[in-house]
């Protein structure tokens, strides 16, 4: 004879699940997330956003100069 403990739990059928309640599980999950967030300060907000800024033309400026070199060599070798 087993004991009640090793019993597994009955399972639901999928009918059995109401669509209503996992959506209210889903936005209750959700906002207790976002409240573990740890959200940036404004300075630290603003020195990262300079940060990705000057990332983002730095990269930009050498896509660019890369792109006209070799639009230049093209140009020197198809004359």
């Amino acid at each position: 004879m087993t004991s009640p403990t090793n019993q597994e739990p009955l399972k639901k059928e999928p009918s059995d699940i109401k669509e209503p309640k996992k959506k209210k599980n889903f936005l209750t999950s959700t906002f207790d997330e976002l409240k573990l967030v740890v959200w940036p300060n404004k300075q630290q907000l603003f020195s990262e956003s300079i940060a990705v800024i000057i990332m983002v033309s730095f990269s930009a400026a050498a896509i660019a100069s890369v792109s006209r070199f070799y639009g230049w060599a093209a140009s020197q070798i198809f004359r």
